[in-house]
């Protein structure tokens, strides 16, 4: 990524087309912790920091590093955090509209095995978690959901 015969937005293509798919397979499932998101924030500025390259300071006419804010002002797509948090909640909306009788549907609303209680819980519902999150996340205007 630091070769000077590639340009930037040839780079550009690379990181979006070819790293990011890697780097982010499976990312629907995943639960990320703090820890986990700010060490692909870190992935994503190095790789990013290789592509743009050092930047030669306006007053002291040295060369530096991009600081975090420029390296998001120059890459102008969403951070790698955004990223997973939207390809999640359009699994979300994926799997809500599967019907009850799929297995994947029955975990999302809290009911694995066919019975009613959440996980022997039986004060709790998963239509009404599944409920939280579309009205939280107004999920019924891009999946017609009401």
């Amino acid at each position: 990524m630091s070769s000077s015969l590639l340009s930037k937005n040839l780079k550009i293509k690379i990181y979006r087309t070819i790293i990011l798919p890697i780097v982010l397979y499976g990312c629907e499932t995943w639960s990320l912790t703090l820890r986990e998101e700010r060490r692909l924030r870190v992935f994503e500025n190095r790789v990013l920091r290789r592509i743009f390259g050092l930047n030669r300071d306006e007053v002291t006419g040295e060369w530096r590093k991009l600081h975090n804010k420029e390296l998001n002002n120059l890459y102008s797509s969403p951070n790698i955090v955004r990223v997973i948090k939207s390809r999640r909640m359009r699994w979300v909306g994926h799997v809500a509209r599967m019907g009850e009788g799929r297995g994947v549907y029955r975990v999302l609303v809290g009911n694995p095995e066919g019975r009613g209680d959440h996980w022997g819980d039986p004060g709790v519902d998963g239509r009404i978690i599944l409920g939280w999150i579309f009205g939280k996340w107004d999920v019924g205007v891009w999946t017609g959901w009401s």
